[in-house]
């Protein structure tokens, strides 16, 4: 019985000291600051994210992906694991950094994005460009456009040019496939 009130007394007491709160890391003396934070952790998910042709790129021009970040923003790997050590157990300011991150990933994919179609459209631009003019001088050297003595009969540039637009227009459209989920 005593023996059973010994234990009981001890698993209370474990529990009591078990639930107290703990004190926490200490604020490191060089702690990273939280805007400066947000920064080395956006550059360190894209030099992750990175395929490895880009990394291979990067150390082709002497970039070492080892200490990249921590040059960039003149740090060291304990100030970061240290300050990353202290933001974790504040989870309140960890969670404010993190969602800014995660905020300012998705502003650059959709930054990303507008790029491409941009470069999209010119590309396609510049296609149906040189299709138009190729099809302009097929149009002029066909013998339709000649009169009896072989030389060319000039019509009007400006229907030429819309004709042949909606024909270039027509043969895009028929190239390009819709992109369906």
């Amino acid at each position: 019985m005593i023996f059973k009130r010994y234990i009981l007394f001890i698993t209370f007491l474990l529990t009591v000291i078990s639930c107290a709160k703990l004190k926490g890391p200490e604020k490191p003396k060089n702690l990273i600051s939280k805007d400066k934070m947000v920064s080395v952790l956006i550059d360190a998910k894209l030099l992750t994210s990175a395929n490895s042709a880009n990394k291979l790129v990067m150390r082709d021009a002497g970039v070492n992906l080892n200490t990249y970040i921590y040059e960039k923003h003149d740090i060291d790997s304990l100030q970061f694991a240290l300050s990353n050590s202290y933001y974790a157990f504040y989870v309140d300011d960890y969670e404010a950094i993190y969602s800014k991150v995660t905020d300012s990933l998705e502003k650059l994919k959709e930054k990303l994005k507008e790029i491409e179609a941009e470069e999209w459209k010119a590309q396609t631009k510049r296609e149906a460009d040189s299709l138009a003019k190729v099809l302009k001088e097929k149009e002029l050297q066909s013998p339709k456009n000649k009169d009896s003595l072989g030389t060319i009969i000039l019509r009007d540039s400006l229907q030429i040019d819309d004709e042949l637009l909606e024909k270039s227009i027509e043969e895009i459209e028929d190239l390009i496939e819709p992109i369906t989920d």
